[in-house]
C-alpha cells in the first residue's frame, strides 16, 4: 500500500493515480472486514502527508457473495462494522465477487470493470492438501478426528489445526472453525493427549466455550459482544485491544506503549526491500545498477551495456574488466597476481575458472567475451537455478550469496 500510494502521487497521468489509488478486498469476513477498515485509515492517513498531483483519493472496495459483512457473526456486530466501514468511504458491495483478475485490473460478477493495481484475497483457508493423501475419513479436506484429536481406528495418529475437522462439543453436530485461536488451543490438547497414549496423565477431549467476539475496526472503533452484552465504538475498541493485548504470548508492554504512541502521534510508513546477491554482485564495476532478470544489462543513460564502447564488455575498452589490453585489471591477460591472470596462481579465475572474473570462458562474470548473465554482457540477466526470478513489483529477498567459493571450486 505504502509504494503504490507514493507511485500514484508522483505521477501525472490520472488513469495509472486512479488505479494505484484503487484497493480490491475479496471477502467480508474477519480478516477482510478489517483489512478494508484499518487500510482506509492507513492510506488516507498517508495522502493527507502526500497529497496526489491528480487530486485523488484512495478508493477501497470490499466484495463478499454473502448478503451482508461478516456474515459468521451476529447481525448487530454486522450492522456496526458496516456502518463503520460506509462512514469511511469504503465502497462495500454485498454479493458480488471478482470473475476475472488481471494485470489492468478485476473484473467483477456484476460486468464492472475496476481498474487496480491490488487485490487482496481474503477468501476462507483451506486445509493442507497433504491430508487428503492419507486415505484417511476426510471431512471437506480436513481429517475427522474424536474429541480427543485422534484419528477413529488409527489411536496412534492425531490431528489439529486446520488439518482436523474436530467435533464442536459446545455446538453438537458442528466442527471448530479453521482459527488460530482454536489450533493454538488444539495444540496445547493434543500434545497433552499424546503425552498421555505414553502414560503420562490422562487424555482429555477439547471443548472451548467462546466468551464472544470482537472485531478490531481502526482507531477507536470496534465491534464486540463480551458474553453477549453486543458493544460499539470507543468501548468495543478497549474491549478489543484489551482481549488482543491479552492473548499475545509476550512484549505486551511495548505493543501497549506503540497503540498509545498511535494514538496521539501521526502513523509512520515505511517500507523495507531487500535485493538478491545475484543482481548487485560484488565484482562489478557499478553496483548502483542492479541485474533485472530477463533484460541486458543496462548503462545509466539506458543503452543497451553491449553497445557502450568504453564500459563493461566493450572489445576496445582500456582498462575496463574484461578489455584485452589492459594492465593490471581483472581478465587482462598479461596481468600478473591479478583475478584472472592465466599466469597467476593461487588466484581466483583461473583459465578455465567458471563464474569468476575476467576468465575468457567465464560465466556470469563481468567483462568475459563468452560471459552470461553480467551487465553488459549480450545474453539476458537470469537468476540462478535455485533462486525464482521476482514478478513485477516485488522486490527479491535474501538468499544464499553465490559470490563466494568454498574450497574445491575449480
Amino acid at each position: 500500500m505504502t509504494r503504490q500510494v507514493e507511485l500514484a502521487a508522483s505521477t501525472d497521468n490520472a488513469k495509472s493515480c486512479a488505479a494505484r489509488c484503487t484497493f480490491v478486498v475479496v471477502g467480508a469476513g474477519y480478516t477482510g472486514t478489517e483489512v478494508a477498515a484499518h487500510g482506509q485509515l492507513f492510506t488516507d492517513a498517508q495522502v493527507d502527508r502526500h497529497p496526489m498531483r491528480t487530486g485523488m483519493r484512495p478508493r477501497w472496495i470490499l466484495l463478499d457473495i454473502a448478503d451482508r459483512v461478516l456474515p459468521e457473526l451476529d447481525e448487530r456486530l454486522s450492522r456496526t462494522a458496516d456502518t463503520v466501514l460506509r462512514e469511511r468511504g469504503v465502497d462495500v458491495r454485498m454479493g458480488t465477487s471478482v470473475k476475472e483478475a488481471t494485470h489492468e485490473g478485476v473484473l467483477l460478477t456484476d460486468g464492472e470493470f475496476v481498474d487496480t493495481n491490488t487485490l487482496v484475497w481474503c477468501v476462507g483457508v483451506r486445509p493442507d492438501p497433504l491430508a487428503e493423501s492419507l486415505g484417511l475419513p476426510m471431512e471437506r479436506g480436513r481429517l475427522l478426528v474424536d474429541p480427543h484429536l485422534q484419528v477413529p481406528g488409527h489411536p496412534e495418529v492425531f490431528a489439529c489445526g486446520d488439518a482436523a475437522a474436530v467435533p464442536d462439543l459446545e455446538n453438537p453436530g458442528s466442527y471448530t472453525p479453521m482459527t488460530a485461536q482454536h489450533a493454538w488451543r488444539q495444540g496445547k490438547v493434543c500434545g497433552h493427549n499424546i503425552a498421555a497414549s505414553f502414560g503420562d496423565g490422562e487424555r482429555r477431549a477439547y471443548r472451548h466455550k467462546d466468551m464472544g467476539f470482537v472485531v478490531d475496526l481502526g482507531g477507536v472503533k470496534a465491534a464486540a459482544n463480551p458474553l453477549g452484552v453486543n458493544l460499539s465504538g470507543p468501548v468495543a475498541g478497549l474491549v478489543a485491544r484489551g482481549y488482543h493485548l491479552a492473548a499475545m504470548p509476550g512484549n505486551r508492554v511495548r505493543v501497549a506503549a506503540d497503540w498509545l504512541l498511535d494514538a496521539v502521534l501521526p502513523r509512520q510508513a515505511v517500507q523495507l526491500g531487500l535485493v538478491r546477491s545475484w543482481s548487485v554482485p560484488l565484482d562489478t564495476a557499478s553496483p548502483e545498477l542492479a541485474r533485472v532478470p530477463g533484460k541486458p544489462g543496462r548503462t545509466e543513460d539506458g543503452e543497451a551495456g553491449h553497445r557502450a564502447q568504453s564500459g563493461r564488455g566493450g572489445e576496445p575498452a582500456k582498462n575496463q574488466p574484461g578489455g584485452e589490453p589492459a594492465k593490471n585489471q581483472p581478465g587482462g591477460e598479461s596481468a600478473k597476481n591479478q583475478p584472472g591472470g592465466e599466469p597467476a596462481k593461487n588466484q581466483p579465475a583461473g583459465g578455465s575458472a567458471r563464474r569468476r572474473t575476467g576468465g575468457e570462458a567465464a560465466k556470469s562474470a563481468s567483462g568475459g567475451d563468452a560471459a552470461e548473465n553480467a551487465p553488459g554482457g549480450e545474453a539476458a540477466v537470469a537468476p540462478p537455478s535455485d533462486q525464482p526470478p521476482p514478478g513485477p513489483d516485488v522486490a527479491p529477498g535474501p538468499v544464499k550469496r553465490t559470490d563466494r567459493f568454498t574450497e574445491g571450486d575449480s
